[in-house]
């Protein structure tokens, strides 16, 4: 007499369990294609033509050759650079979406309610540079710190300066050093260092406070730099006195940056992109160009740099309560 083959739920669900383990086990076997297999994107949260654009993009240009794969800058202006917080936040965390990570990416979210963390969302990769800040005017512009203060006393609410946005670091030197001297003034917050020094230039505003992006315009005569917020004088342009030499103590603001990608990225995907940038910010072509505005590398890597962005936090709480922009709802 012949069996009829068992039919019982049972079998069925041995049958599927032996066939899922089969699909798993030929999966395990093919290898994962290796790292980077595609065009990186690289988030510079300034716009297109600034400093900040133009030495990242040269940066990403080296480092991609290191990668073997091209690393595609993507610019997303505004909000004081920390539009690139929810985009890392958003992306996935495979290594194939950097950002640039300025100093007000990890000040705003002291100021006010934010959907990101920074130092929860984003990891670290490496500390690239830093820049210094400085004070322009037009060419024909005020001749001296001292004769701007006289100016802004004499015609109070009538003195205009530019920053980069409502909280950047030359926002928060500028409103320091005035509100000590008891000026009032306007601000105007500008996206970028380029459209705020070219209204400089021409005269459409008073006074730039901007990091060394400046630095073209200085040397080609448009504007003249007044001051610099560096706790020394520039190498560059040691006829300039410090903020510090002109009576303002504390007024010693720098802005270090790096590059950072989702929290949660392959700890061997983070060090493969840091040991492709780090030859990158060594490498003769951002050096050479990083030095037009007086930066030089600030080497951290991963764990150190994370450390830093920690120790920065608690620096600009300080800070920013010292100055009333600490908001109430923020913890």
């Amino acid at each position: 007499m012949l069996l009829r083959p068992l039919r019982s739920p049972t079998r069925r669900r041995l049958l599927l369990a032996a066939g899922a383990a089969a699909v798993v086990t030929c999966a395990r076997s093919q290898p994962l294609p290796p790292y980077p297999s595609r065009p990186i994107t690289l988030i510079v949260p300034w716009p297109a033509g600034g400093q900040t654009d133009i030495t990242m993009r040269i940066l990403a240009e080296v480092a991609g050759r290191q990668l073997g794969q091209a690393i595609v800058v993507e610019n997303r202006p505004g909000a004081a650079g920390t539009l690139v917080g929810p985009a890392l936040k958003a992306a996935a965390p495979d290594g194939y979406t950097l950002g640039q990570l300025p100093l007000t990416l990890y000040r705003v979210p002291l100021q006010r309610k934010v959907p990101w963390d920074p130092l929860r969302d984003i990891a670290p990769v490496i500390q690239v540079s830093g820049v210094t800040f400085g004070i322009v005017v037009p060419a024909d512009g005020f001749p001296t710190w001292a004769t701007l203060l006289q100016w802004a006393r004499e015609n109070p609410g009538r003195l205009t300066v530019g920053s980069t946005g409502i909280g950047t670091t030359a926002h928060l030197a500028m409103e320091d050093v005035l509100s000590r001297e008891g000026v009032g003034y306007v601000h105007v917050p500008y996206k970028g260092t380029a459209d705020q020094m070219l209204a400089v230039a021409g005269q459409t505003l008073m006074v730039g406070v901007n990091s060394t992006g400046f630095a073209p315009y200085v040397e080609s005569g448009r504007l003249r730099l007044l001051a610099v917020f560096s706790a020394d004088r520039s190498k560059r342009w040691p006829h300039v006195p410090t903020l510090r030499e002109l009576g303002h103590p504390q007024a010693v603001y720098s802005s270090p940056y790096g590059i950072g990608v989702p929290a949660g990225t392959d700890p061997a995907v983070v060090r493969r992109l840091h040991d492709a940038f780090k030859v990158a910010m060594f490498d003769p072509l951002h050096l050479q160009e990083i030095a037009k505005y007086d930066q030089e590398p600030a080497y951290l890597g991963p764990v150190d740099y994370a450390r830093s962005l920690h120790e920065t936090v608690a620096r600009e709480r300080l800070l920013l309560a010292r100055l009333g922009l600490t908001s109430s709802k923020v913890e």
